[in-house]
């Protein structure tokens, strides 16, 4: 993210004292098939040169409606309009209705980020209205797990 900015020592810092601990724990809910308010943040990359292009994520947005169980993700911009993107998204997705409880994932996405909001139609998400965060205008879409096609 543009506006995200850290030193190298910062991000090793973040990767191993938080994100790997917090991934272990969300593993651990899972297998008990009760991630409540756990958090997972897995990389993408690209597979033939290991190449780390962005994230795909899972979380609560205490700003969505109950229950907020969201699916966010980032990539570089080199990399967009590949498809890496959907096929993140559709890999977490799932993964999420296959091993764990959850019933429903929502998704947000900026009105006027044309392609965020192409990456939710393709991965099945219904549009359910607007909301804004933060003083942003987002497009806010549900998946339920009822509804989702298996992909991939």
């Amino acid at each position: 993210m543009p506006d995200w900015k850290s030193t190298r020592e910062q991000r090793v810092d973040w990767v191993t004292n938080y994100e790997i601990p917090a991934n272990k724990a969300f593993l651990e809910a899972a297998k008990a098939n009760n991630i409540d308010n756990q958090f997972l943040k897995l990389g993408v990359f690209i597979s033939a040169t290991d190449e780390f292009i962005g994230w795909c994520c899972t979380g609560i947005k205490e700003e969505l409606p109950a229950p907020n169980r969201e699916i966010m993700y980032a990539i570089s911009s080199d990399h967009q309009g590949n498809g890496y993107a959907t096929k993140a998204s559709l890999g977490l997705i799932n993964y999420l209705f296959s091993f764990t409880n959850l019933e429903i994932l929502n998704a947000v996405a900026l009105m006027n980020n044309l392609s965020s909001n192409k990456v939710m139609e393709k991965c099945g998400f219904s549009l359910q209205g607007k909301l804004t965060i933060e003083n942003e205008l987002y497009n806010y879409y549900v998946l339920r797990k009822s509804e989702c096609r298996p992909s991939l």
